[in-house]
C-alpha cells in the first residue's frame, strides 16, 4: 500500500467514525434503558485491565473525540448524569476530531493514572499502545465502537444486527410493493470492524430474502456528500433504482436527496430509502411520510448508560462486563417512540 492509499484509508475511517455507530451529526435512537451485557467473551488482554479484588472507581474518562458534533454534548450530558447516580465523576477530553490531539490527551490521563478510561479511537491501530500502556498501569481501559487486542472490555453498537434488521425491512417491503423485483443499491463502508459488519449485516439480510431483486451497485459511502455523488452516479446507470441501503443514516440521506434532485417524489410508492444510527434528518423523514422508511437506530440513553456501567462491572470484577447497546428498527409507525428517542438527544 502506498503512502497516499495509507493516508485515504485512515481518513476513511475517522470520516466513517464520525458518521456512525451512535454518532451521527444530529441523533441516535432506539429502545431506552440499560445496555445489555454483552453474551460473547472480551479479548485476551481483558484480565490486564481488571483487578482480582472489586475496586471503587471515584472517575471515568470519557474520550470522545468528535466533540464538534451534537451528539457529543448529549453524550456527556447523560453520561455525567449516569455517573453522578453511582459517585463517579465524569472526565472528558477536549480532542476536536484530531488523533494527534487525541493521541496526547489519552497519554495524560494513563500518566494521572485516570482509574478508568472509556476510549473512542479514532485510529484503533495506533491506540493499541496507549490501552496498553493503561492496563499495565492497572488502569481499566473500555474501547468504544469496536475492539482492541488490548482492553479491560469494549461497547459496540449491534453492527450486524443494525445491517440485518435493515435489510429484512427492505426486502419485505420488495416482496410486498415490488413483488420481489426491481433493483437495490449498496452504500457501504469496508474500512473498520463497525462498517464491515453492518454492510455485511444489511446486505446478506437483503439478498437472502429478496433474492429477485437485482443489486446494481455496492459503492463506499459514509457522509451525506458522498452518498449524493455516488447516487447520483448510480441513478445515471439505473434510473429506475427502487432501493438504497446505506451504511449509514448520514450516507444513505445523501441518497436521498439525490433521488429527489433527480426527479423522484418525495413520498414515490416504488422506492425504499433506508440507513443505520438513527440520525434526526432521516427520522424526521421517516415520520414525514416521505421514502425515506427505515432507520436501524440507537438511542443516546442506552450508549450514555454503557459509557459508566462497563467500567463499573469491570472494576467490580463481573464477568463478560462488555456491552453491545440495543438497536431498534424505526418505521413510519414508530411516530411515539422516534420522538421519545429524539428528545434524548435535546
Amino acid at each position: 500500500m502506498t503512502r497516499f492509499q495509507q493516508a485515504a484509508s485512515t481518513a476513511s475511517r475517522r470520516q466513517f467514525l464520525a458518521w456512525s455507530g451512535g454518532i451521527t451529526a444530529a441523533t441516535a435512537l432506539a429502545a431506552t434503558g440499560c445496555s445489555a451485557p454483552d453474551d460473547g467473551a472480551s479479548s485476551n488482554a481483558a484480565a490486564a485491565g481488571s483487578s482480582a479484588e472489586a475496586k471503587t472507581l471515584s472517575k471515568i474518562g470519557l474520550d470522545y473525540p468528535f466533540t464538534q458534533l451534537p451528539l457529543y454534548s448529549t453524550l456527556v450530558k447523560l453520561s455525567t448524569k449516569a455517573a453522578k447516580q453511582h459517585g463517579v465523576t465524569l472526565l472528558t477530553t477536549s480532542d476536536a476530531s484530531n488523533a494527534d490531539t487525541q493521541a496526547t490527551n489519552l497519554s495524560a490521563w494513563v500518566s494521572q493514572k485516570v482509574p478508568a478510561i472509556v476510549s473512542f479511537p479514532m485510529v484503533f491501530e495506533a491506540t493499541e499502545a496507549t490501552a496498553k500502556r493503561a492496563l499495565d498501569a492497572g488502569l481499566i481501559w473500555v474501547t468504544y465502537g469496536g475492539t482492541l487486542e488490548h482492553q479491560s472490555a469494549d461497547i459496540q453498537f449491534s453492527f450486524l444486527e443494525g445491517g440485518t434488521l435493515l435489510g429484512e425491512a427492505a426486502a419485505k417491503w420488495a416482496d410486498e410493493q415490488l413483488g420481489g423485483k426491481g433493483k437495490i443499491a449498496f452504500l457501504t463502508d469496508s474500512t473498520i470492524q463497525l462498517g464491515r459488519e453492518r454492510t455485511k449485516g444489511m446486505i446478506d439480510a437483503f439478498t437472502k430474502h429478496a433474492p429477485g431483486v437485482d443489486v446494481v451497485a455496492k459503492e463506499q459511502a459514509i457522509d451525506p456528500d458522498t452518498g449524493l455523488s455516488k447516487t447520483r452516479a448510480i441513478l445515471a446507470k439505473h434510473p429506475d433504482l427502487n432501493i438504497l441501503l446505506g451504511v449509514t443514516d448520514a450516507a444513505a440521506y445523501g441518497g436521498f436527496k439525490a433521488l429527489q434532485q433527480t426527479g423522484r417524489a418525495k413520498a414515490d410508492a416504488k422506492t425504499f430509502v433506508g440507513g443505520q444510527d438513527g440520525a434526526a434528518p432521516s427520522l424526521l423523514a421517516i415520520k414525514q411520510g416521505t421514502f425515506y422508511r427505515a432507520s436501524a437506530a440507537l438511542a443516546p440513553k442506552d450508549i450514555a448508560n454503557a459509557i459508566v456501567d462497563v467500567p463499573l462491572a469491570v472494576a467490580a470484577g463481573k464477568a463478560n462486563p462488555s456491552a453491545q447497546v440495543p438497536i431498534t428498527l424505526i418505521q413510519h409507525a414508530d411516530t411515539a417512540r422516534i420522538d421519545d428517542l429524539l428528545a434524548q438527544n435535546s
